[in-house]
């Protein structure tokens, strides 16, 4: 295995390493681990999974200056090739869904940012909304991330957890429109 150093130990205390086998660090000089760690977000000692989201807010503000159907396209690639990434990093380090992981949350921010106006409320909105619903896993983000295995299963509980909170965005977004219209200032 190339690419990966040895480490003893598991990743934590109540996940050992599967099949007995030796927990595996990532290499950041390996492009499939720096993509799955989020450029290297995901090394975070706390957190990971919100420094993986921070991470792909400047990539959201670069995607955002596409036009709707480039936003769409990147996002879709990065879809596309995210249980790989997820999947092979996994692989190599031993480990199903290592904490560090975060491609998972870069797309399912890019899914929750869809439309959403480049505005520090849009940014703040999108990122809270995202963080809760990949937090609390309502149902079935919950049921999907403990039966879904491999890169997809990675993957799956943050794409469904972006499209949860791309919903409540653009809630607030319809409702923060409505009531500007019905507002006796309006022209």
């Amino acid at each position: 295995m190339t690419g990966v150093q040895t480490c003893a130990l598991p990743i934590s205390e109540t996940e050992p390493a599967r099949n007995n086998m030796e927990f595996q660090r990532p290499s950041m000089r390996n492009p499939v681990h720096f993509l799955a760690f989020g450029f290297g977000s995901g090394l975070a000692p706390i957190a990971p999974g919100t420094f993986g989201t921070v991470a792909a807010m400047p990539i959201w503000w670069l995607c955002a200056q596409l036009p709707l159907w480039g936003y769409l396209a990147v996002t879709a690639a990065v879809i596309a090739v995210g249980p790989y990434l997820c999947g092979k990093t996994s692989d190599d380090m031993h480990v199903h869904d290592h904490p560090g992981i975060v491609w998972d949350e870069i797309a399912g921010l890019l899914i929750t940012m869809i439309a959403v106006p480049i505005t520090p409320w849009g940014a703040l909105a999108g990122f809270v909304a995202f963080r809760v619903f990949d937090i609390i896993k309502p149902w079935p983000i919950g049921w999907l991330d403990r039966r879904v295995a491999g890169g997809l299963g990675i993957m799956v509980d943050d794409l469904l957890a972006g499209v949860y909170a791309a919903a409540v965005v653009q809630l607030l977004r319809s409702e923060e429109h409505t009531s500007e219209l019905q507002s006796p200032n309006a022209s």
